[in-house]
């Protein structure tokens, strides 16, 4: 069987299994089975595959049939300008978290050594961003999973940046400060909810990083007692519920609140200056 009859038949078999992106799972999957790029999959897209090569690239597509995420079968996801390892300590980094690092990077614009709290790290995403693409940053990361504080140290030391990791319940308050910016994904799928989500999240991401009734209150709550005046948060929020964390920074006395949509048009990050 050649290449391209492998990466058709995967793709086919990807889409029967429910997958919305069957051909770009193919070719991740099959191009890090065999050890190449992408483009070097066309390349070769003619070539005969050997009996092991065709063993490791069924052993891959199987893994994703069952609807395992393709960045937890890579062991890693690029993240802006990042290759992070990801697996299931935390969540997957999703395009929508790079506009809260771009909201977050505009609001600490002309501050050379800004000090910055990123709340429920998981994987470092968004604080080893802010410390890769403002050098002068001072980042501070919590999260309350062991495992997940494991894993943001990991993707420290692979990125080779500095930030402080420290484990902190968000609900007890927020540590530290004065921060110029509090930023955070936090938790925000209702118990509710959770039978709705694809079974890629439902059923293989922590569900401790995933639901969490109040904690996006709790952390805009807990960042007033820790931003400088004038420091601003960040949040991202669930689907459709951007208007209500909007409404409820303003109620909380935050100024300048403002919503930006994700790269679908989304409304999905809101910000706020503490007075």
């Amino acid at each position: 069987m050649t290449l391209g009859e492998v990466l058709r038949r995967s793709a086919d078999h990807l889409a029967a299994k429910g997958s919305e992106t069957p051909r770009l799972d193919a070719e991740l999957l099959v191009a890090h089975a065999l050890g190449l790029t992408r483009i070097e999959l066309y390349m070769q897209f003619d070539r005969p595959l050997a009996g092991d090569e065709l063993a490791a690239c069924r052993e891959l597509i199987s893994r994703r049939a069952r609807r395992e995420p393709v960045g937890y079968i890579l062991g890693e996801w690029g993240f802006r300008r990042l290759i992070l390892n990801v697996d299931a300590r935390a969540l997957i980094p999703r395009p929508e978290t790079e506009v809260v690092v771009e909201r977050c990077l505009v609001l600490l614009h002309g501050l050379e050594a800004p000090a910055v709290l990123d709340v429920g790290t998981g994987s470092g995403a968004i604080a080893l961003a802010l410390a890769d693409e403002h050098p002068g940053a001072r980042v501070t990361a919590i999260d309350l999973s062991p495992d997940a504080l494991a894993l943001a140290r990991e993707n420290a030391e692979r990125a080779g940046l500095a930030v402080e990791l420290v484990p902190h319940d968000l609900f007890s308050g927020l540590p530290g400060g004065p921060y110029d910016l509090v930023v955070s994904n936090p938790p925000y799928v209702e118990p509710d909810d959770i039978e709705t989500l694809q079974p890629e999240v439902r059923d293989w991401e922590p569900r401790g990083a995933l639901v969490g009734s109040g904690a996006t209150a709790a952390v805009a709550r807990g960042a007033l007692a820790v931003l400088r005046p004038g420091g601003a948060l960040v949040l991202e929020t669930a689907e459709n519920a951007a208007g209500e964390v909007a409404a409820l920074l303003t109620e909380l006395g935050y100024t300048d609140v403002r919503v930006t949509t994700d790269l679908a048009g989304r409304e999905r990050v809101v910000e706020g200056r503490r007075r």
